[in-house]
């Protein structure tokens, strides 16, 4: 059955076409969460909060064709709710490969991987989902709005303003050169 069916078998009470949407959409929700959240405990907690009130707010979904977009919205939306209630906690970072890279330089893919991680790390939550919408899960710009819940040109400008950040914060870093990288001298 195509997801149509199953979202409006489910908005009907059905709990096995719920599953199965939850087992369609969880590993993509998990990553995107541990993405914005960086915590794969709180990661948990903002996935299973976003299932919680899909299942609860289903019913009111008017266009089951647009059920991605709007579990992506209320995933974005327990993220941050989790940020705001945790603000001064330490976090962890565990990071996941999406696809795993066909590089021989392990050294100088870890050392890129850390210097993106640090970069996302220092951009404000809301701008940091953004990016990791669009670029780790490949979602379109216009999908990215209407999953965090903004105007498409906010996203362009969010995207646009994170980038930017991000790449000021590459370059500031002076341990960004892959000879520094990986303790050679340079040549």
């Amino acid at each position: 059955m195509d997801q149509r069916g199953l979202v409006e078998r489910a908005q009907g009470g059905d709990h096995d076409a719920f599953a199965a949407l939850v087992d369609l959409s969880i590993a993509r929700l998990d990553t995107a969460a541990r993405l914005i959240l960086r915590d794969p405990e709180l990661a948990r907690d903002a996935v299973q909060e976003t299932f919680f009130i899909a299942w609860r707010r289903l019913r009111g979904l008017r266009d089951p064709d647009r059920f991605d977009a709007w579990l992506h919205r209320l995933l974005v939306n327990a993220s941050l709710d989790i940020l705001r209630r945790r603000r001064r906690r330490v976090i962890e970072v565990e990071l996941l490969t999406i696809d795993a890279p066909t590089t021989t330089d392990t050294v100088g893919a870890i050392a890129d991987r850390d210097l993106l991680d640090a970069a996302l790390a220092q951009l404000d939550p809301g701008h940091r989902a953004v990016v990791v919408l669009h670029y780790y899960l490949g979602m379109p710009l216009p999908d990215v709005a209407q999953a965090v819940g903004i105007p498409l040109g906010t996203a362009k400008s969010r995207l646009h303003y994170a980038l930017g950040a991000m790449r000021s914060s590459v370059l500031a870093e002076p341990s960004a050169s892959p000879a520094a990288m990986a303790g050679g001298q340079p040549a």
